[in-house]
């Protein structure tokens, strides 16, 4: 009886969910929405979608899209990409400990997604801890995707304040068909512990947001380079509170919006600038669902959100 009642509750906040978006939504097929890959903290049981159409106010698409295989069997920190063919590229965390890679899949649209696959990036270092939180970048110029991660391989880095086994640098491969991949490479050691990294292009520069995991900060920065494959330069002081972490950039009108997991508080926030210099907490401007957790955020099509709410109102009701 109670998963009886859970499922027709779920099915009410769908319809809830539904009508929101009729009535929010623009005509236009092709016009312009922002989707957020996610996950449930407690489950890590695979893809979930929240969506906005400003990109400041955010709700669940409902439904489970995709439920995790590859790997350690979880799925944290979903990062999607699409490709210049129009292909949705999906990479995420698939194990806190153990995996030597992180879990793929590839789909024509946001909802069937190909076999999932893991891929061993770390298969060459035996002592390797973790692979986490992968972030995929897509390289115009060089057209190719870049990947990177963070990794601890043990007594590789002066440990300092860190546990020998969460002492994290940045790594990174590229492919331009997720078939072959170049090796695996050091993408950034900035001298301490450093996850979550997202590229982002800002006109004719490339931008790092970056989380310093250290003990005494666990906050994020950001970093420069004319390559999105660096070298990084001038790394910035923190610009948000301790204990905030995956962060992840959208470009609305002449502002980048950075939002992040505020774990420490069980929140999301969010942070405003124009030169990655100057950032305004816009937190209170903010409407997140709850349970949103550290994904990335990205444009797609109101066709795209669409079919999400359909396939996933079909999911619920089932």
């Amino acid at each position: 009886m109670s998963s009886l009642l859970e499922r027709i509750g779920l099915g009410v906040l769908a319809l809830a969910a539904i009508g929101r978006l009729a009535h929010a939504q623009p005509t236009n097929a092709d016009a312009k929405v922002y989707l957020f890959s996610t996950f449930i903290e407690g489950d890590q049981d695979g893809l979930r979608f929240a969506f906005s159409h400003d990109g400041y106010h955010w709700s669940n698409v409902p439904g489970l899209l995709l439920k995790a295989h590859a790997g350690g069997k979880i799925m944290r920190d979903p990062s999607i990409c699409r490709g210049p063919d129009a292909t949705w590229h999906l990479v995420w965390t698939c194990a806190w400990r153990g995996d030597n890679g992180f879990g793929y899949a590839r789909s024509q649209d946001p909802v069937h997604w190909s076999e999932q696959n893991l891929i061993p990036v770390m298969a060459h270092e035996p002592t390797v801890c973790n692979v986490w939180a992968p972030e995929l970048f897509y390289d115009e110029q060089d057209q190719q995707f870049i990947i990177c991660w963070a990794s601890t391989i043990p007594g590789r880095f002066p440990d300092y304040l860190e546990a020998r086994t969460n002492n994290h640098r940045m790594y990174f491969t590229t492919t331009r068909d997720f078939k072959t991949s170049a090796p695996t490479r050091l993408f950034l050691d900035p001298d301490f512990s450093v996850i979550d990294c997202q590229i982002v292009k800002d006109a004719d520069r490339h931008v790092l947001l970056l989380k310093d995991n250290t003990r005494p900060q666990r906050n994020l920065r950001v970093a420069f380079a004319n390559s999105p494959l660096g070298p990084w330069q001038d790394i910035s002081q923190p610009f948000t509170p301790k204990l905030t972490e995956g962060p992840t950039a959208l470009k609305i009108g002449d502002d980048w919006l950075v939002c992040y997991d505020a774990y420490g508080s069980k929140t999301y926030g969010a942070a405003r600038t124009r030169d990655f210099k100057t950032f305004t907490d816009v937190t209170k401007e903010m409407t997140f669902p709850e349970g949103l957790k550290h994904g990335t955020a990205f444009v797609a099509a109101k066709k795209d959100l669409d079919y999400l709410f359909k396939v996933g109102a079909q999911m619920v009701a089932n």
